[in-house]
């Protein structure tokens, strides 16, 4: 098992920012200050193309810090920020710059490529919850909660369905292909979100995602506009909702 090295910490505006590794893996931890007390944890998964540290981010770890209390993590995915990319990751990336050059479905290519970096991104999330476990601000027995859209949601789908430590989770913007049998093995709560004309992801693509969860509670957001058209009040409905279910309240912005 590897344990959690710290290699930089700073703060700001109430927010404790400290970057770690786990064994080559990379990652950044966001903690209200002080932030000694036990509180819960949520897991955050980044998007296709971006890194722990990107603005959205940053952006929903200041939320979930400020208006509940939580720790936040991010690792990078497989070939994605600090980590190096391989030769089958450039061929994939410009297999998809092809196809989105000339007008074709992304799926055939994001599909596999995003069920190959979950395969290794899995067990790299459950070694770092391990490590940030050992934390006495986390602890082993806190609750723990995940968010993640695109990326986050194909790398997170199947680390849900085989983490019990995970009792809460919100996805969004994914295909089912790879994933409809790892949402059947879910039951704890979900939040969905869709975009109605997402001109990447047929509707009836991610309402039949949505369909496959077995969780007895689970919530579907379906916005108007396109797959980038994604909007931004959908962070606040996921701090709502995993403070709901990780037992915090929300702090008035009054």
């Amino acid at each position: 098992m590897h344990a959690l090295q710290f290699t930089a910490e700073s703060s700001s505006n109430g927010v404790r920012e400290r970057d770690f590794t786990v064994g080559d893996v990379p990652g950044v931890l966001w903690s209200p200050v002080p932030g000694d007390d036990p509180a819960p944890l949520v897991l955050m998964g980044h998007g296709g193309g971006s890194h722990k540290k990107h603005r959205s981010m940053a952006g929903r770890a200041r939320l979930l810090v400020t208006g509940c209390g939580f720790h936040v993590a991010v690792i990078d995915a497989p070939g994605h920020g600090d980590r190096p990319r391989t030769a089958l990751d450039e061929q994939d990336i410009a297999a998809l710059r092809t196809a989105q050059a000339a007008g074709e479905p992304e799926s055939p290519i994001v599909v596999p490529y995003n069920a190959r970096l979950a395969q290794l991104a899995v067990p790299e999330w459950q070694a770092t919850l391990d490590a940030l476990q050992d934390r006495p601000e986390i602890g082993a027995d806190g609750p723990v909660g995940y968010l993640g859209i695109g990326l986050g949601t194909a790398i997170g789908l199947p680390l849900v369905a085989v983490e019990p430590r995970i009792t809460a989770a919100v996805f969004g913007l994914m295909w089912p292909d790879a994933l409809v049998e790892a949402a059947k093995q879910i039951t704890v709560p979900v939040e969905f979100a869709l975009q109605w004309d997402d001109e990447r992801i047929p509707r009836e693509d991610a309402l039949a995602l949505f369909d496959a969860f077995a969780s007895k509670e689970k919530t579907l957001h379906a916005n108007a506009g396109k797959h980038i058209d994604f909007p931004r009040f959908e962070a606040d409905s996921a701090v709502r909702f995993l403070a709901r279910h990780l037992g915090r309240a929300v702090a008035s912005t009054a």
